[in-house]
């Protein structure tokens, strides 16, 4: 099994001045220690399920666009981009960006965006969920269609482009790897099956997962598609560090359903470099076993 970091918090000892320093370090330690992903979220505001929305919270792509320039290997992306923050040409030129500043490392993270309270304060629109998953699919399509040789006008119900033009395009083709984060079983699992690389799944134990998994090889069936093509992941809630063989166990058995891929959250310590040097260290070893 594969591990990624997630560095969701940017509250620590020393206020602004140690956020770009600790980030850094951080991802360093994950890109040299054989992590294979670091994402940060895309928000505007601090998750309040977490902490206060007052506390520090990075824009998403000018934070990856840092990173691209100070790691070498490991993959980096949002976990994820709301589809309402960003004009979808916009958003597609800023991974095809990423991807090339990055020599071809960018994840395209994306979902229907859930945090209202973040578009009412900064006055972005906030349609209704059916309507968000209208657009997300829009988005997907043009990103697509950017991300390829077709400069061709877009013609959607939310979204006309008279032009899809995307120099330079990603080095990845035919596009950086589309992780599509949710689990709905109607509409969010039918997008992965028709346009997704990865999953991301929300699910308290292994057995939602697993029957998240086969409702997701069913809609692979309906549009003909290959499951095996698409990686699944999940965010774990157990610290590595905490128990090891815990935390080893549970993999298992998410492995055993077929998750490839685990995300942990730097959020319960106060030290994100040192704490993924010692996951890199004495936890990843042991889970490329799984």
């Amino acid at each position: 099994m594969k591990l990624a970091i997630h560095y969701p918090n940017f509250t620590y000892p020393g206020g602004n001045t140690a956020i770009a320093p600790l980030l850094a370090a951080t991802a360093k330690a994950a890109d040299e220690g054989g992590a294979s992903t670091f994402t940060l979220m895309d928000h505007w505001f601090q998750m309040e399920a977490f902490a206060p929305a007052t506390d520090p919270m990075l824009e998403g792509y000018t934070g990856l666009g840092f990173l691209a320039g100070i790691t070498r290997r490991i993959k980096l992306g949002l976990l994820v981009t709301g589809v309402t923050y960003r004009h979808p040409g916009l958003l597609a030129k800023t991974v095809a960006t990423l991807d090339v500043l990055s020599e071809g490392r960018a994840m395209f993270g994306i979902g229907a965006a859930w945090y209202e309270k973040e578009h009412r304060s900064l006055g972005v629109p906030f349609p209704p969920l059916a309507e968000r998953f209208e657009r997300l699919e829009e988005t997907l399509r043009i990103s697509r269609q950017m991300f390829s040789d077709d400069d061709g006008p877009f013609e959607g119900t939310h979204y006309q482009l008279e032009s899809t033009l995307c120099e330079p395009r990603p080095i990845q083709q035919p596009g950086p790897p589309v992780m599509i984060g949710g689990s709905g079983e109607k509409k969010t699992l039918r997008l992965v099956a028709q346009y997704g690389d990865l999953c991301n799944l929300f699910a308290p134990d292994v057995e939602t997962v697993a029957r998240k998994i086969d409702v997701l090889n069913q809609h692979c069936a309906d549009v003909g598609r290959d499951p095996a093509e698409i990686e699944k992941t999940i965010i774990s809630g157990i610290d590595p560090l905490a128990d090891e063989d815990e935390f080893l166990r549970a993999m298992d058995e998410y492995a055993k359903v077929g998750v490839q891929q685990v995300w942990v959250s730097n959020r319960a310590t106060d030290d994100p470099p040192t704490w993924t040097i010692e996951i890199c260290e004495r936890v990843l070893p042991r889970l490329k076993d799984i």
